[in-house]
């Protein structure tokens, strides 16, 4: 008997009992997300650095900041070649990361910088324009 074959039959069977989106509950537990990133927080600055190895082409990383949100896509592409693979722990791949922010950052403020594999993104605190307070008018009323 063929083992990928009861492999395939039994995903088939899990998948129809469990639902066919079953799997990807356990998607970052099989496989880690990349690219791995830290984040440091300051009173008005993020830190967040994204372990992206083997950059050569900057145009192939997109970073998007929309509010408290930080959205990295790209590839990872070690573009190694020859000899026999003996160990391979590096991810590498297409990624599309979303990560919530502590808080919500200007979009007319990021800087980005990419030195020994690692993509170094500042982002400052949006501190709002608006007054919270409102002063309220006072109307005479006619006496009667």
């Amino acid at each position: 008997m063929d083992p990928f074959k009861q492999m395939t039959d039994w995903r088939k069977n899990m998948d129809h009992f469990f639902g066919e989106n079953f799997w990807n509950e356990f998607e970052n537990i099989i496989k880690p997300t990349i690219p791995q990133i830290n984040i440091y927080q300051y009173d008005h600055e993020l830190i967040c650095m994204a372990s992206i190895p083997g950059l050569t082409d900057l145009n192939k990383v997109d970073i998007f900041v929309d509010h408290a949100t930080l959205e990295l896509k790209g590839v990872i592409d070690i573009a190694y070649s020859g000899g026999t693979v003996v160990k391979e722990e590096i991810l590498q791949g297409v990624f599309d990361r979303r990560i919530t922010l502590p808080f919500p950052v200007r979009q007319d403020k990021i800087n980005a910088t990419y030195q020994n594999g690692l993509i170094v993104i500042q982002l400052h605190r949006l501190i709002s324009d608006e007054n919270s307070r409102s002063k309220a008018h006072i109307r005479l009323m006619a006496e009667s």
